[in-house]
């Protein structure tokens, strides 16, 4: 998996959701998972839980929230009631101590931005003024690290906010490679509680966290993956932790030798009935026994086991090749499907009831290495790709994928989508692009600073937010 490493308030909107889980059957499970104390440190008395907090709908209730990764927890990457785009212009810019790598978040009239720094800012939503900030710790300096580009290596997985507790949860690596789960009040940016993420016997400098954070079924999800270079003994998990912070932190390890990360920016998706999502990269086994990389997998909501995979045909050689999935998240369609791209230059439509084991897809469209972020207009039935050389519109039926427009190469940032327009970044050019959904035509771009190759813009109203390598920009659509 050697990917490119995406280099006081306003009182928020709290959400009483009244969701509650549908009790559906568990299908049989192939292997387990574990659980854990974690010695972490609660706080003596964390905020407790409402309602059954996190469910698979998305958190956050205003018009103007993007209160998670691509803003819901299927990573559709969709907004609504948002204006007709003729042009951008500057609202705000904030210049803050490292880069930010992944999307910031917005709840009511606070933006959340978190930095490799390990420094957490709560920002004002329409001035960018700092409202509070909180330091975790020191970020881990890339020669203190086995291999790696991120340099410090601080907080990088995108955060999530969780409406029941009112709080906000973000990963920071710090000093000696340790990787800890923090709980922070959205209101003031107080710390309520942390525990520690390290739950495998791997070597836990060798593990990253990139991926994003995700809130549902009273727990904080958080994928692991490796470093830049594949050094090291690491393989892929992924964490569960009761958002109240009390009880034990559960995971699901990836049963490979070595390797196998859980790397991509929009890390885990949560489906309607509560089933966890990973696209999961290339492990140690090129041939023989398969040892479940290279793949989709669905675990159970507790992370008790691996509830079904999809993995290639072709498993063995694209690992062999480093050209395996893992480089774009799973992005779950309504109907029952599911969509995911990778290094193979492969999109694949899964089934979402019966992913098919090996070579058990729907169908496949070629020419197409994913990194990044997918978007999804369920209106238009049409997912929008961050490949290598381009941004690709790809039309999905039920069980087919058919090719639509593609944008020039220098516009392939991770794209969301908003009431006719796609947005895209060009990190090479530091500019954001709005195109037309529907013809690809460039509607309007404008400059903002060095970004991360993996950099997604926020929809929020009349503001786009972008994470840049020294901040935060937002721009007002006009």
């Amino acid at each position: 998996m050697r990917h490119v490493a995406p280099r006081r308030l306003v009182a928020p909107v709290l959400a009483a959701l009244a969701l509650v889980l549908a009790g559906c059957t568990t299908p049989s499970r192939v292997d387990g998972g574990t659980t854990s104390p974690s010695p972490g440190r609660p706080s003596p008395s964390p905020t407790p839980s409402s309602s059954s907090s996190g469910s698979p709908a998305p958190a956050g209730s205003g018009a103007s929230d993007w209160p998670t990764y691509h803003r819901t927890l299927d990573r559709a990457g969709a907004a609504t009631g948002l204006p007709a785009v003729h042009r951008l212009g500057a609202a705000w810019t904030a210049g803050l101590d490292g880069a930010v790598y992944g999307q910031p978040i917005v709840v009511g009239g606070l933006v959340v931005a978190a930095t490799e720094a390990d420094t957490v800012y709560g920002l004002d939503r329409t001035t960018g003024a700092v409202r509070w900030m909180h330091r975790l710790g020191d970020p881990v300096p890339v020669r203190d690290l086995p291999c790696g580009d991120v340099d410090p290596l601080g907080i990088t997985g995108t955060p999530a906010y969780d409406p029941s507790t009112g709080s906000v949860f973000v990963v920071a690596e710090t000093t000696g490679g340790s990787h800890t789960l923090v709980a922070l009040d959205l209101a003031t940016g107080e710390e309520r509680w942390r525990r520690s993420l390290d739950v495998t016997s791997r070597d836990r400098v060798a593990e990253q966290q990139r991926g994003a954070l995700a809130v549902a079924n009273g727990r904080v999800y958080v994928p692991f993956g490796g470093l830049y270079g594949d050094c090291g003994d690491y393989v892929g998990y992924v964490t569960a932790t009761p958002v109240d912070g009390h009880g034990p932190t559960t995971s699901y390890v990836v049963p490979a030798r070595r390797e196998a990360g859980i790397w991509a920016p929009s890390g885990v998706a949560v489906g309607a009935g509560g089933d966890v999502w990973v696209a999961v990269g290339n492990g140690a086994s090129t041939g023989g026994t398969y040892d479940g990389s290279d793949s989709v997998l669905r675990l159970a909501p507790d992370l008790s086991g691996r509830l079904d995979l999809f993995a290639p045909t072709s498993w063995g050689s694209q690992n062999a090749r480093d050209r395996d999935l893992g480089s774009t998240g799973p992005v779950l369609l309504d109907g029952d499907r599911v969509l995911v791209s990778g290094k193979d230059a492969v999109v694949y439509l899964l089934d979402a009831q019966h992913l098919g084991g090996i070579g058990g897809q729907l169908a496949t469209l070629t020419g197409c290495a994913g990194y990044g972020g997918i978007a999804w207009d369920a209106s238009a039935q049409a997912a929008f790709v961050p490949c290598t050389d381009g941004l690709l519109r790809v039309g999905v039926g039920a069980t087919t994928l058919d090719r639509g427009w593609k944008a020039p190469a220098h516009i392939a940032g991770s794209p969301v989508v908003g009431d006719g327009a796609v947005w895209s970044v060009d990190a090479s050019g530091g500019r954001l692009y709005a195109l037309d959904e529907a013809t690809g035509t460039v509607l309007t771009e404008a400059a903002v600073g060095t970004t991360s190759r993996f950099a997604s813009p926020v929809l929020t109203g009349r503001i786009v937010l972008v994470p840049t390598l020294t901040g935060v920009v937002a721009l007002t659509v006009t």
